[in-house]
């Protein structure tokens, strides 16, 4: 088997921001049943289970020092039954997978670099290799946020062993999906290469997710686009303007690099109901107004960046549910080329993408302030003269003018030139088709 590389950026659903390291399965349920619903025939397919579904002391807030994580004898994490009943009896993530598959969605799962700390204390062996976990750990590389796991030292054969192994049983249980955390900062070459190719190894295709990214260099391209599905281009984005406005620049750096080869990420959508029980904040809509929302999802859309909704569906509000829905902008993610960004002048920011004839044009308000803006419609990609220029968010047309000389716009586009003026709001978007 080969890596599994999507023809389009992933979208799905995954727990992290409303139930942190908590998550329960009846819960992944509820998202998954509302997802088939209402979801799947927009293109939302996937479910992902977060970090820690191995422990059982989980709780909101942050990571337990020395968490009793469950294990087989082999040294690999199981999900905690408690939290995850049908995994009782050694079935793992086996039945919830079946049943998520049953809905029509895939199934994911996130991991973490390395090998638990608890299993190199206790020296369990290593399945298929004449090995021990102690003997292949690497204590020096451990992750900095996140006291459960060690990495591997690579240059022991049973590190590649032990990759296998989980692998192997991730295949078992129907897993579509791996978030492999503590990936890529700092940059973990070897650990990398060695999950990707017990990933390859394995009978079943599955996407592999890198994470996280903070200020990830695109030096680093080829290597990603060899052996990872998606990667992640920031470190973890919450609810808050300042965390979307910083991916602005991240992705009119990455946009022009994604395509099948491999997807550049920009972190899941923190939108909808969240803080239910996270690591981040207390349970609460997703503290972006409705345009800060709007534009999170345009630029992410125009950046064919993965959507992973972070909120708990059922409980969202329709207006969030609703942005999630719109056809005429998911096509933007799935099917457009040319994706860039061609201005950035003070508070004003335009992205532009196209398909044979057809050309979107994204514009951005960073600015705390409404505005009302003429543009000549060749600065937004949209050519001299189009016959119709639509909003593609609220699914109507923007009148578009001729300028002469004696009007007001004369002052900020040529005489001649086709206009069109647009509203926004402040931190809004306007986001058209030509």
């Amino acid at each position: 088997m080969t890596l599994h590389k999507t023809p389009t950026p992933p979208m799905g659903w995954n727990s992290w921001d409303c139930y942190g390291t908590t998550v329960t399965e009846a819960e992944v349920l509820a998202n998954a049943e509302f997802m088939a619903a209402h979801l799947l025939r927009h293109g939302w397919d996937t479910i992902v289970v977060d970090i820690d579904w191995a422990d059982p002391t989980a709780r909101a807030h942050g990571y337990n020092e020395s968490a009793p994580l469950v294990l087989d004898e082999y040294g690999r994490v199981q999900p905690d039954p408690v939290r995850f009943p049908s995994a009782a009896g050694g079935a793992g993530f086996g039945p919830l997978a079946e049943h998520i598959h049953v809905l029509g969605l895939k199934f994911g799962i996130h991991i973490m670099r390395g090998i638990p700390r608890i299993a190199v204390d206790r020296d369990l062996p290593v399945r298929g290799a004449v090995a021990t976990a102690a003997g292949i750990a690497d204590p020096a590389n451990a992750c900095e946020w996140n006291p459960h796991y060690v990495g591997l030292d690579h240059r022991a054969p049973g590190a590649a062993a032990y990759y296998r192994s989980i692998a192997e049983q991730y295949a078992r249980w129907g897993v579509d999906f791996i978030k492999a955390d503590d990936m890529l900062w700092p940059y973990q070459a070897a650990e990398i290469e060695a999950l990707a190719a017990a990933i390859e190894a394995a009978q079943r295709q599955i996407a592999l997710s890198l994470s996280p990214g903070r200020d990830l260099s695109a030096a680093h391209l080829e290597h990603l686009r060899a052996h990872a599905t998606m990667w992640r281009i920031c470190d973890d984005l919450w609810d808050r303007w300042d965390d979307v406005e910083a991916n602005f620049a991240r992705l009119a750096r990455w946009a022009p690099l994604a395509g099948p080869d491999g997807w550049p990420d920009a972190d899941m959508l923190p939108l909808g109901r969240i803080g239910i029980r996270a690591e981040r904040g207390e349970p609460r809509e997703g503290a972006l107004t409705l345009a800060e929302r709007r534009t999170l999802v345009t630029l992410w859309v125009m950046a064919r960046s993965p959507l992973m909704i972070g909120g708990d569906l059922p409980t969202s509000a329709p207006e969030t549910i609703a942005l999630f829905t719109n056809d005429e902008v998911l096509e933007i993610l799935r099917d457009s080329t040319g994706n860039r960004e061609l201005l950035r002048e003070r508070d004003l920011v335009i992205w532009a993408a196209e398909r044979g004839d057809t050309r979107w044009a994204a514009v951005f308000n960073t600015a705390d302030h409404a505005r009302e803006v003429p543009f000549d419609t060749r600065s937004l990609g949209l050519g001299p003269a189009p016959a119709a220029v639509m909003d593609v968010w609220v699914a109507a047309s923007v009148p578009v003018h001729a300028v002469n000389e004696q009007s007001d716009a004369a002052r900020s586009v040529a005489p001649g030139s086709s206009v069109v003026r647009i509203s926004l709001e402040p931190h809004g978007c306007v986001l058209l088709r030509a």
